[in-house]
């Protein structure tokens, strides 16, 4: 075990955990959405989870941190804050904030960190962006609105990692990514409750079982 500070309070911890999950674990909230716990490679693409770190010249994704003997971690400072806010602000320029029709509604990752960073969920700042893509629409089990996905790829790593299979993938580029089915895959030998796992893991319910 290492002993560590968070905000100037000791905690032991794995030597090599994620520090994301162990500040979680522990009581100290950071924003995040693209963290799963367990995930190997951590994409940090949210890049809400910012902390300052002892001896590192600026604010990191601490998904992408791990556990060593003496670090020093501050969760809560101006150049943090101001990083979050700004992820959080990008996000939501691009994102369809319609929260009464929303299955999420009360239970999003969104609504969540709008809260605790004090922005309002419709920024007057930044143009409102949207996608003209259509969702899947000849998914047999899935319905996906690409105007409420943040591109978390949580349900790509649901897929991928605890389902063992590929359902899922990001499609496009740029500002047009979008999440879309893998290939011509066969899926006549694929169950509801598969891709339902998939589903389940959207933060902000941009991907959901088509009967919900």
């Amino acid at each position: 075990m290492a002993k560590i500070l968070i905000d100037k309070k000791e905690i032991e911890a794995k030597e090599g955990a994620n520090l994301l999950q162990v500040c979680l674990k522990n009581g100290f909230y950071i924003p995040n959405l693209c963290h799963l716990e367990g995930m190997d490679s951590p994409p940090a693409s949210c890049r809400l989870c910012f902390v300052e770190i002892e001896e590192e010249d600026g604010p990191v994704t601490s998904c992408s941190v791990t556990v060593r003997a003496g670090l020093k971690v501050t969760t809560d400072t101006p150049p943090v804050r101001r990083l979050q806010r700004s992820a959080l602000k990008l996000l939501l320029s691009a994102h369809d904030v319609d929260c009464a029709r929303c299955p999420a509604n009360k239970k999003c990752g969104l609504q969540t960190i709008a809260r605790f960073l004090k922005v309002g969920l419709k920024p007057k700042q930044l143009e409102q962006l949207r996608k003209e893509t259509e969702g899947m629409e000849d998914h047999p089990f899935l319905r996906y609105d690409p105007n409420r996905c943040v591109l978390c790829g949580r349900c790509l790593q649901v897929c991928h990692g605890k389902q063992g299979q590929p359902f899922l993938t990001f499609a496009k580029r740029g500002f047009d990514t979008v999440i879309a089915s893998y290939g011509e895959k066969d899926l006549s030998n694929t169950t509801y409750q598969e891709f339902t796992a998939c589903a389940q893991a959207c933060p902000v319910a941009a991907l959901g079982p088509k009967n919900d």
